[in-house]
């Protein structure tokens, strides 16, 4: 492949970028992610159209059925989707979605109750980032609709506690997996100083983005912070329309109830999906150990665990105890096939999403987008601008991908090669940077799976939510490449969260005399 014209060259770049301008422009995200897809097929066959054709046929096969097995991951995911949503409507349908709104609604008085509710549920649900933007999004959604904030405000809390806290927690997805590539970097070193989790807690302690996104949360939560086109979404939902209708029924699962049913009903649902999910994680990633024949510990298991599995047994859990509700409210065949099928089709959009950003992602791998991307740091540069350049370069390779986690795959170890071939000091604070700049490209990204299961959770238009969100993550951004500047510059992680923080406060007074204006 080295000798293909397109392969790792700036030509790489142009599929995700026609798909994002066209996502952001025209609004229709199927098919500004089908002519990417159609773009990057041509680029990799030479605009051969035979060729062409097989290698689209060859990618969407690989999505359910790739190296002679079932894409276990995908298909677990899908079947996650579809279990939650039916578990939704049958929830909806008995009636116990609505008894949690009247029941939360007795006891949260305020808009900013509702609001606290939602970004604390992140400490309940931090295991997964998809757990969290569907489950939170489930249960918070009836609250915010009834104290009118609108579904791009509750899209934006689902968005922003979910990567961030995930990827600050060692006992999640995100960083067992952080860890575990970490730890393989360190060994690769021969640093055996560092521990893999020491050296994961210290890059969190830097990682100015997650922690300086968690602030703004708390400060929306609070209220005056409605940022850029947010502020319309929040006008419009004062006066009863949370989503612009002119644009259809966004994904989300519609309220069929017909009488007010049990609170314990929905509890139980997500208790079941809860805590099946984290056991499942631990059960599996103990079994992995146990075939390597390593010690068991939370972190390894975490590190080794099947999230896509875990999810889909904790969907299963969840949907069971559903159907026991509506037994009991003695449904007819009619009310379980409706149940059913507006389940299902509530999900339809942001499967369908899923798998065109699963199909140009593949491609953009083929094309090495990211790998040309990372190329560019190559270059000569002052010493301390390398973590606000690694930062900088994360957050473009995750907007353009749309996957942080390909992006950490990539970028960790490119960090540490140049960071260590530099200044061994910096080989943290590069890392950090790149793990925040991953986040902060996800954030931003129109084909980022974690923004369409945000928009999804919240029942919101996804590029209204990519819209309202990036003047935040812009915001944060500006901020976290002033932390890194400093912390470059001075070695001294004080000295960075002290520039961070003079920064989130500028940018906090431009926002205040931006919104007087």
């Amino acid at each position: 492949m080295e000798s293909h014209p397109f392969v790792q060259t700036f030509w790489s770049l142009l599929p995700p970028l026609l798909a994002i301008i066209l996502a952001i422009f025209t609004r229709r995200v199927l098919l500004s992610l089908g002519f990417g897809i159609v773009l990057g097929a041509l680029l990799l066959q030479q605009f051969n159209p035979f060729a062409v054709l097989t290698h689209l046929g060859t990618s969407v096969m690989a999505l359910f059925w790739s190296d002679n097995a079932v894409n276990e991951w995908n298909v677990n995911i899908l079947l996650f989707l579809l279990l939650l949503g039916c578990m939704i409507s049958m929830l909806s349908r008995t009636g116990a979605t609505l008894a949690f709104a009247e029941w939360a609604q007795a006891r949260i008085k305020t808009r900013r109750q509702a609001k606290v509710m939602t970004g604390l549920l992140v400490f309940i649900f931090f295991i997964d980032d998809y757990f969290h933007s569907l489950s939170v999004g489930t249960i918070c959604r009836p609250v915010t609709d009834r104290f009118r904030i609108s579904r791009a405000k509750l899209a934006y809390l689902l968005d922003s506690t979910a990567a961030p806290v995930c990827v600050l927690m060692p006992v999640s997805s995100w960083g067992a997996y952080i860890i575990a590539l970490v730890g393989g970097i360190l060994a690769s070193y021969g640093l055996t100083g560092q521990s893999a989790l020491g050296a994961f807690l210290t890059m969190g302690a830097m990682n100015f983005y997650a922690l300086f996104t968690l602030v703004m949360v708390l400060l929306v939560i609070r209220g005056g912070w409605d940022l850029g086109a947010m502020a319309h979404h929040e006008r419009q939902a004062l006066n009863g329309i949370l989503f612009d209708k002119a644009k259809g029924t966004p994904p989300g699962v519609a309220d069929t109830a017909t009488s007010v049913g049990r609170v314990a009903d929905l509890l139980g649902a997500i208790g079941a999906l809860t805590l099946v999910t984290v056991t499942a994680l631990l059960v599996t990633g103990a079994q992995a150990l146990a075939e390597n024949n390593t010690a068991f510990s939370v972190l390894s298991a975490l590190e080794n665990t099947n999230v896509g599995r875990s999810l889909v047994l904790g969907g299963v859990a969840g949907v069971l105890v559903c159907v026991l509700a509506m037994l009991r409210h003695r449904a007819s065949s009619a009310e379980w096939g409706h149940a059913l099928r507006v389940g299902a089709k509530g999900m339809l959009p942001a499967i369908y999403i899923l798998l065109f950003a699963w199909t140009i992602a593949g491609l953009i791998g083929e094309l090495g987008t990211g790998k040309y991307l990372a190329s560019l740091v190559q270059q000569s540069m002052p010493l301390f601008v390398l973590p606000a350049i690694l930062f900088l370069l994360a957050g473009v390779m995750a907007f353009a991908t749309g996957t942080s986690w390909g992006t950490f795959g990539v970028m960790l170890p490119i960090a540490a090669d140049m960071t260590m071939a530099i200044d061994a000091q910096l080989l943290l604070p590069g890392m950090s940077a790149v793990m925040a700049g991953a986040v902060f490209g996800d954030h931003c990204s129109p084909i980022s799976d974690t923004t369409i299961l945000s928009s999804t959770g919240a029942s919101c238009h996804h590029i209204d939510h990519v819209i309202t969100q990036l003047p935040y993550a812009l915001s944060i951004a500006m901020v976290s490449v002033i932390g890194y500047l400093a912390l470059g510059y001075s070695a001294s992680l004080l000295m960075g969260f002290a520039a961070a923080s003079a920064g989130f406060l500028l940018m906090l007074a431009f926002w205040a005399w931006k919104q007087r204006g």
